[in-house]
């Protein structure tokens, strides 16, 4: 089952689980939209696969298979990329 991890891993941002700004990859690395693109150019830093939206789970479900309330964030820094 999805985590629906709760903030993006580079800027910290919250991540609701009806966040319609909320990207992972294959692995469930989770970004906001913004990092996503502006910081790692739409691919994933950690596994190098590409980013998805990130299904909105049915609030209905939520009581019964909640969002995990677990932060991750990156180890290494998340710089913008030169642009």
């Amino acid at each position: 089952m999805m985590k629906l991890k709760p903030n993006c891993e580079c800027c910290n941002l919250d991540l609701p689980p009806e966040s319609k700004a909320a990207v992972i990859c294959t692995f469930e690395c989770t970004f906001c939209t913004d990092c996503a693109e502006n910081v790692f150019g739409g691919v994933c830093p950690n596994c190098q696969g590409n980013f998805v939206q990130r299904p909105i789970r049915p609030a209905a479900m939520l009581g019964k298979y909640p969002a995990s309330t677990e932060r991750h964030l990156r180890e290494q820094p998340c710089l913008a990329t030169a642009g």
